[in-house]
């Protein structure tokens, strides 16, 4: 592609406000002030074997098909989970050791497009996943706790605590482990 549809692409992909800290999902009811550390955590180490479960009843050649619905296929989902830990962990990382750092955007459609997701295997992409998420588990165990308070900045204006980010990266890996489930049951509807 071009540049020119690089930057049309990056524009679509334009930075949505993050949750808030006190956020409640409409789609899954989830309320970020109810859910403590331990048990966000808790979620996030079961997503890679949950993801595992969802797609092994897919036949391989359906991985790659996209819904009719203009989603992501399961293989596209599988390694923007990947990525979502790898880049919290380090989001969470620069949280407690650096004051107020300005979080880069992931531009998830340029990754899966640069990064050529959907020609990957899923098998070593949920490998990556686990260890994504097992980095994931180990910073968060540095975190102190007077360091759940301090603040990351995005847009202007916008700052977000430690905490909030471990439960953003929760909430990431269960809609995006629906947002898999959901492929499969479309794909394997069309196959």
């Amino acid at each position: 592609m071009s540049d020119r549809s690089d930057e049309a692409e990056t524009r679509r992909d334009a930075l949505p406000p993050l949750a808030g800290e006190e956020h409640v999902c409409e789609g899954c009811r989830l309320s970020y002030a109810k859910v403590s550390v331990d048990s966000a955590l808790e979620v996030v180490l079961s997503i890679p074997a949950a993801v595992r479960d969802a797609v092994s009843s897919l036949p391989t050649e359906a991985l790659r098909l996209r819904s009719g619905t203009g989603g992501w296929s399961v293989t596209e989902y599988v390694c923007h989970l990947r990525d979502v830990y790898a880049t919290y962990t380090v989001r969470l990382h620069r949280a407690r050791t650096e004051d107020q750092p300005a979080l880069e955007p992931m531009l998830n459609d340029l990754r899966a497009r640069r990064f050529r997701y959907n020609e990957l295997a899923v098998d070593a992409v949920a490998d990556e996943l686990a260890a994504n998420v097992a980095g994931f588990r180990d910073e968060v165990a540095h975190v102190r706790p007077d360091q759940w308070e301090r603040v990351v900045t995005r847009l202007p204006g916008e700052q977000r605590t430690t905490r909030w980010l471990v439960r953003q990266a929760m909430h990431e890996g269960q809609h995006h482990l629906n947002d898999i489930r959901r492929t499969c049951e479309s794909v394997i509807a069309e196959i």
